[in-house]
This record gives structure tokens, C-alpha cells and sequence, in this order.
């Protein structure tokens, strides 16, 4: 970004810490695979279009999203997206807590006010942003029930892979 007038386009992992319960779907840290676009027609469209497939990839090409409007500081809106249900297809059972659909990341179009702190010009550039949890993806495709097994060091999880 410090070459400005020039789009971007990364995609990067990184360790994330967050204030979170340590439950059985969530720890306070993770791995997440982060994705940003910043250039002059970069739309919510894109941001969709680009996580449809994404998902597809992931999950299968029967594979639905939907987004719901959330807050994420840095992005303006900000969206949560769902993946549709691969388990059930989409008719609702214990993996998806029998809604259909399961939260798979946070998304959202980069708020202007960081594109101008990053030196762009908010007015002629826009972007968009998202976070994929790479423990949660792995839990979703090999159903682990558990995101505390990540950590544990147990060899007999371990060697189911």
C-alpha cells in the first residue's frame, strides 16, 4: 500500500487474538487467512463474487453464502457471511444447529478512513476485506467437534490426518 495510486491484492495468514470464550467452536487464538483488494472499482459485488467462489472451492459447488450485516472496525459495512450447510444441504441439522447455513467468516468494504490513512484517495479508491479462520474450515471439512483439540498435542487427533 505504500506505493500508492497502485491496486492491491493479498491474500496472507497470520496469528489473530481476540476476547473470545473458550468453548468447543471458539478460542481466543487462531490461525486466519486474511484477504484485501484495494483498487479504483472494487465493489461489494466483487467482495461476493469472490467469496461464492471461495466457498465453492472449499465446500463444493452446491455451496450457497449469504451475508448478514455486523460490525468490524475497519470495514464499512461489515458483513458476517454464511456458508450453506454441506452436511444437510442446506435443510438443518446438529452441524448447522438446524438453521441450514453455518458462519464461516467476517467481510466487509475497507472504511474509508483507512484507505485515507493509508494514503488513498477515499473518493476515486475502494476495497474490501476478509477473515477465514483456518481451524474452522478444517473443523467444518473433517468434523471435529472441537477447536481445543487444535491445541491439546494429542498424537491420536493428530494422526487421523
Amino acid at each position: 500500500m505504500r506505493e500508492k495510486g497502485k491496486p492491491v491484492k493479498i491474500i496472507c495468514p497470520g496469528k489473530v487474538y481476540r476476547r473470545d470464550d473458550d468453548d468447543a467452536t471458539h478460542s481466543h487464538q487462531f490461525m486466519q487467512i486474511e484477504g484485501l483488494v484495494v483498487d479504483k472499482k472494487a465493489t461489494m459485488a466483487d467482495l461476493k463474487g469472490t467469496l461464492a467462489l471461495l466457498m465453492q472451492h472449499l465446500f463444493g459447488k452446491d455451496r450457497e453464502i449469504r451475508f448478514r450485516p455486523s460490525f468490524f472496525p475497519f470495514t464499512e459495512p461489515s458483513v458476517e457471511v454464511d456458508v450453506s450447510c454441506f452436511k444437510c444441504n442446506g435443510k438443518g441439522c446438529p452441524m448447522c444447529k438446524h438453521t441450514g447455513w453455518i458462519e464461516i467468516l467476517g467481510a466487509g468494504m475497507v472504511h474509508p478512513r483507512v484507505l485515507e490513512m493509508a494514503g488513498y484517495d477515499s473518493k476515486i479508491y475502494q476495497g474490501f476485506a476478509f477473515g477465514l479462520g483456518v481451524e474452522r474450515v478444517t473443523m467444518l471439512r473433517n468434523e471435529i467437534d472441537d477447536i481445543r483439540h487444535f491445541y491439546t498435542n494429542d498424537i491420536r487427533f493428530l494422526h487421523q490426518f
